[in-house]
């Protein structure tokens, strides 16, 4: 008989972390943004917490691509891309496996408290979230998109959290507009790709629809970053031009190379996209250096 502890080992290492999805982590950077616009990144203990809560964020963010994966088997072998990207579609990692590693990812997270439950409340709706949303809220058309944009917020909210720093209203708007832009997109993508086929929910949505959805998020984050900036520090105005450029470059990315549907794809293989965002990082913390 095989234990519960000889399953995880009997599939290969590779193939568990490609079933938590590594490169998304990406994503996760977000819990970082009160450290520099809080002006804390100079402090060894701020640094600390927010390293560690972005650490956490990546557990629970895998606990839920898990989640995901394992409701969405049959589905993702039909998908043409998913079927051999995700692992258990692929059956290279067994769903026992997966709930296996599911249950030692959770452990981590209920760990987590004993560090700082405040930062962990945030976590922990963003994984009850993510759950609302692979068993129901995928398939509700708007709430849908509005729910992966959500799990952004709730990923500043944690980092300010984290290093004891009121969470600001600016940030949190224009956070959730960028979020619908990129969610909006990559519902588009899917409808240009796959059409209906890959989610229930896209027979409700038009690329026109989500066209709009797109362009009135993007002006929306723009304008509140721009409010966002001026009223924290005006130096930091010289960023602006940074985001409108990304904005622009990656809609022409969406246009011309059918790019999109994985932000974290295209920051990390599209070379303006990767320059600009560093010049970003590196023009916000010299703004608001002490």
């Amino acid at each position: 008989m095989v234990t519960g502890a000889e399953s995880i080992p009997s599939t290969s290492a590779y193939e568990l972390l490609r079933l938590v999805r590594p490169r998304q982590w990406i994503k996760n950077t977000f819990v970082l943004a009160p450290l520099v616009f809080a002006r804390a990144y100079l402090d060894a203990g701020s640094i600390k917490n927010a390293l560690l809560a972005f650490a956490l964020f990546c557990v629970a963010s895998s606990a839920s691509y898990i989640v995901n994966d394992l409701r969405d088997i049959e589905r993702d072998r039909r998908h043409p891309v998913k079927k051999s990207r995700r692992p258990l579609a692929a059956g290279t990692v067994t769903p026992r496996a997966a709930l296996i590693l599911l249950a030692i990812l959770y452990c981590v997270l209920m760990a987590g408290w004993l560090w700082s439950p405040a930062a962990m409340l945030p976590i922990c709706g963003y994984v009850l979230l993510n759950l609302a949303y692979s068993y129901w809220l995928k398939e509700q058309p708007v709430v849908d998109i509005f729910t992966v944009a959500s799990g952004f917020v709730l990923r500043v909210y944690t980092g300010a959290e984290a290093i004891g720093v009121p969470l600001s209203m600016w940030m949190a708007i224009t956070t959730l507009c960028l979020a619908l832009y990129l969610a909006a997109i990559k519902r588009r993508q899917e409808l240009g790709s796959t059409g209906t086929a890959s989610r229930e929910v896209l027979q409700n949505y038009s690329v026109a629809l989500v066209d709009r959805y797109a362009e009135m998020s993007a002006t929306g984050a723009l304008v509140f970053y721009s409010l966002f900036v001026i009223s924290t520090n005006a130096k930091l105005s010289i960023t602006i031009p940074l985001v409108l450029f990304g904005l622009y470059r990656y809609w022409y990315l969406v246009e011309a190379r059918d790019g999109g549907e994985s932000p974290t794809d295209v920051i990390l293989t599209d070379w303006p996209m990767g320059i600009v965002v560093l010049l970003w990082i590196g023009a916000c913390v010299a703004a608001l250096w002490p």
